[in-house]
């Protein structure tokens, strides 16, 4: 028997996004055209929490992001690099932003999925600022109280985003490095 279902573009498959990415690539062919794919179902609203979360990111309105999190937000960023390690509050978390924006930092969301207080994030990031790291990265989000109380990154390609951020953000001179007191 041939099969004639509709090929799927990657873009679509990760827009339709897990149960209706499925219904996609099982929905068979009748008589040229395919049947009608279900309505997706109501966005969880944790999904759309770091939808919104996203659209604020890309407005480049800092002050905008505190909104989504709460006061003892916990962000993880991997790596042996300046910015690595866990940022603790919302004024860690908004400065960890700001370095973010001096390389220009952007984000594609590719596939949102959440289960219960959690939600996965499939996104590229690439910057702008030099011009240099264009990854995908997934990011763990644990909502509470409808909002981020802690985010954890993984790099697809962590070693390329350690030297990248190495060149960005070079250490002080020993001298100015130092403490004094």
């Amino acid at each position: 028997m041939e099969d004639r279902r509709t090929p799927i573009d990657r873009a679509t498959f990760l827009r339709a996004g897990g149960a209706g990415a499925a219904a996609l690539l099982a929905t068979p062919l009748t008589g040229g055209t395919a049947s009608a794919v279900p309505e997706r179902t109501r966005e969880h609203p944790n999904v759309a929490l770091i939808r919104r979360y996203y659209e604020a990111y890309g407005s480049g309105d800092l002050n905008a992001l505190k909104r989504f999190f709460t006061p003892d937000i916990r962000w993880t960023i991997p790596g042996h690099h300046p910015l690595a390690g866990t940022k603790t509050g919302t004024d860690e978390v908004i400065a960890f932003f700001g370095e973010l924006a001096r390389a220009g930092f952007r984000a594609e969301v590719l596939y949102l999925a959440a289960d219960g207080d959690w939600v996965v994030d499939l996104h590229r990031g690439w910057s702008t600022t030099p011009a240099g790291l264009d990854i995908t990265w997934v990011l763990a989000y644990r909502i509470q109280g409808k909002r981020i109380a802690e985010a954890i990154n993984f790099a697809s390609d962590q070693h390329a985003a350690d030297a990248f951020f190495w060149r960005r953000y070079p250490l002080a001179r020993i001298p100015d490095r130092l403490a004094e007191g």
